[in-house]
């Protein structure tokens, strides 16, 4: 990534690529946990080449992003991923964009796309629809895919929140290798990323997030009316194409049966081999093209 920009938007000032022509075709790459804009490194380029605007945030909690008032609640839940992406776009005055991300980025991707179709141009998203649907979320799984999940059990309790304080970098690198057992991804890699961790505000949003999911926390009551919009599991209606990794260590590919329901609009579907739940970075050109023919369309 080159300079990295701030502006303020909503209740962040947001930390962001900018790169590409001005008047080009834009899309938002949006990264995920424990990730950041580095994902984007070798997919950014490709875009920028093809004519694209890019931009490539810092979610909250992560790298040079801050919150503006320390009376915010670190809220990690999925309507305040939405709610700053609208707000990013409002503040760079971006009527309509290509959203593209995977895990929390890929979320707040499908919530702008499912409430705010209008100013999604076209959505590319990991592992299908990624909207929550946190009314079911206390419902057992089956175990083969349960203890893939021993992460997010262990951000439920305290002593959970004092691990991730103390060894934020080692977990990241475990769910890295978990997560892409195929990706052969390199220390200098990792650290270039793991830097992000460091954020004042990480741990508080990462266990916000994990709590909130299960219903095990309260959100913030300034997206309650996003989350209860959310909970009717709105369809999305925009262009879509959704990729699943072969080889994902934490969301296995789901019958296309599962995932076809929550759209209405036209989508492709991709199983994409030889990679993991880091898509971008690990098959980038993959996703690349993948953005590319929405911007196109």
């Amino acid at each position: 990534m080159q300079s990295i920009k701030h502006i303020d938007a909503g209740v962040l000032n947001v930390a962001y690529a900018d790169e590409g022509p001005v008047n080009g075709p834009v899309v938002i790459l949006l990264h995920g946990f424990p990730y950041d804009v580095h994902a984007y490194a070798e997919v950014a380029p490709l875009l920028v080449q093809a004519g694209c605007r890019v931009i490539v945030p810092y979610l909250r909690g992560f790298g040079p992003t801050q919150f503006k008032d320390p009376r915010t609640l670190r809220s990690g839940e999925q309507a305040a991923l939405g709610a700053d992406l609208l707000a990013l776009m409002d503040a760079l005055k971006i009527p309509q964009a290509v959203l593209a991300g995977y895990d929390w980025g890929g979320r707040a991707a499908c919530v702008v796309a499912a409430l705010w179709p209008e100013r999604c141009q076209g959505l590319v998203s990991l592992n299908s629809y990624n909207i929550q649907n946190i009314a079911t979320a206390l419902q057992p799984s089956a175990p083969a895919h349960e203890h893939l999940l021993w992460y997010q059990y262990y951000f439920h309790s305290e002593r959970g929140r004092a691990g991730l304080t103390l060894n934020r970098r080692d977990i990241a690198h475990l769910l890295w290798q978990q997560w892409s057992p195929t990706w052969a991804f390199t220390a200098a890699q990792f650290q270039q990323t793991a830097t992000s961790f460091e954020n004042p505000d990480f741990v508080e949003v990462v266990i916000h997030s994990y709590r909130h999911r299960y219903g095990l926390v309260n959100g913030d009551p300034a997206y309650a009316d996003i989350e209860r919009r959310l909970a009717l599991q709105p369809q999305i209606t925009v262009p879509s194409i959704t990729l699943d990794g072969e080889d994902d260590g934490v969301n296995r590919p789901k019958p296309e049966s599962a995932q076809a329901q929550h759209f209405s609009g036209r989508r492709a579907h991709r199983l994409v081999s030889g990679a993991g739940h880091n898509l971008p970075q690990e098959k980038p050109l993959i996703f690349a093209q993948a953005t590319l023919e929405l911007a196109r369309s």
